[in-house]
């Protein structure tokens, strides 16, 4: 869900910056003001995406084969204790 607050926030700043500043200008300002948004709403590119969700495939596997081995520790410690 995107923060409402920051999208009022970037939307202010642009009518401001319409309303004051020059131009030539207006690009820079507009790319800075964009880019600190961005950052508020802590957005990741593609690659650190990709990676994120590599390492989470790689930890799940990682997971249901411990499960697996704490199901067959269990099925011997009960029937040593039999």
């Amino acid at each position: 869900m995107i923060n409402t607050q920051v999208l009022d926030d970037l939307s202010r700043k642009i009518r401001e910056m319409a309303s004051s500043g020059p131009a030539a200008d207006a690009e820079k300002n507009l790319r800075a003001l964009l880019q600190g948004a961005f950052t508020k709403l802590e957005l990741v590119n593609r690659e650190e995406f990709d990676v994120q969700a590599d390492l989470l495939r790689r930890t799940r596997e990682k997971l249901v084969l411990l499960e697996n081995r704490l199901d067959e520790l269990e099925v011997l410690l009960q029937k040593n204790n039999k």
